[in-house]
């Protein structure tokens, strides 16, 4: 699994502060801990950026880049212009950077997708419509159909494309946890060559914290069965990580149990491998979410 570092976001306070006072620090510190934590790539989210991003961006993008050249760039932000800014200076690394993300929205994209092609790179496509979120993997595919076709069409092959079906919170949407396996599943046939990815931790937003982190880990090892190639995850799950790279087999092989009803009876695993059988149930829907479902 790649994995797209996501720390270095405008909501950290430390980040948020090095950002506004131009301190260069913080942020170089934060993109030599995520190489060093195992990430592939490093996303700069800057959030709306609507007052200075134009000017922001290009600084960002300079300050890491001169301390982890050759890691590959998500540039994150909804300020179009501040994006432009960005790949106007960015330096070439080990992989095509990425436009993180182009709606399917023909406001956005008609205007992005030439932008990503004149500097050669990638896109994050969101599954992200006129109407929001779609309702089920149909409407997720459809998206994809207009979007994929619009970016084919600006001289972007499916190859230079990371598909975002969008991750809901299991505490609101157990549906669409499993919506986007069903679109995954169904990717390939849509777009040929594509990649994939998703902000992998918003299935975990609004649950307790002490269950994030196996909410996350479960559904990346279930996305990927799907075909999910990438995710935005938090570096400093290093157990997260670990699964990532193929260190923790044991998980991956009880989660895919769990996923096909052959799971061994929870008496008979350890505490550890119990709570992600349980949690597969839980994202699948066949047991409703509560914040104890790991002590029933």
């Amino acid at each position: 699994m790649i994995l797209h570092g996501e720390s270095l976001n405008v909501i950290s306070k430390v980040i948020g502060k090095a950002y506004k006072e131009r301190d260069p620090k913080p942020i170089q510190a934060e993109a030599l801990e995520q190489q060093k934590l195992g990430m592939d790539y490093i996303d700069i989210n800057l959030g709306p950026a609507k007052k200075d991003g134009h000017e922001l961006m290009p600084w960002v993008v300079q300050v890491v880049q001169e301390v982890v050249p050759n890691m590959p760039l998500l540039l994150d932000t909804s300020n179009i212009a501040a994006i432009e800014e960005g790949l106007k200076v960015i330096k070439p690394a080990s992989k095509a950077h990425i436009v993180n993300s182009i709606m399917a929205r023909p406001e956005r994209y008609t205007v992005m997708l030439p932008m990503a092609a004149k500097y050669g790179a990638d896109i994050v496509a969101l599954m992200w419509g006129p109407d929001g979120l779609p309702r089920d993997e149909n409407e997720r595919a459809a998206l994809a159909v207009e979007l994929l076709y619009a970016a084919n069409e600006a001289g972007i092959p499916n190859e230079k494309i990371w598909v975002d079906g969008i991750v809901t919170p299991v505490n609101i949407q157990q549906v669409q946890c499993v919506s986007l396996m069903n679109f995954q599943m169904m990717l390939e046939d849509i777009a040929p060559g594509c990649m994939s990815t998703c902000g992998l931790s918003n299935i975990s937003n609004g649950p307790p914290v002490h269950l994030r982190p196996i909410l996350n880990t479960t559904y990346m090892i279930m996305l990927e069965r799907n075909g999910m190639k990438a995710v935005i995850s938090d570096p400093l799950d290093t157990n997260l990580t670990a699964v990532a790279k193929g260190k923790r087999p044991d998980i991956v092989e009880v989660v895919h149990q769990a996923m096909d009803g052959t799971a061994p009876d929870l008496s008979s695993l350890s505490k550890e491998l119990a709570d992600y059988v349980k949690t597969v149930r839980v994202i699948t829907g066949e047991s409703l979410f509560s914040d104890s479902y790991l002590e029933i």
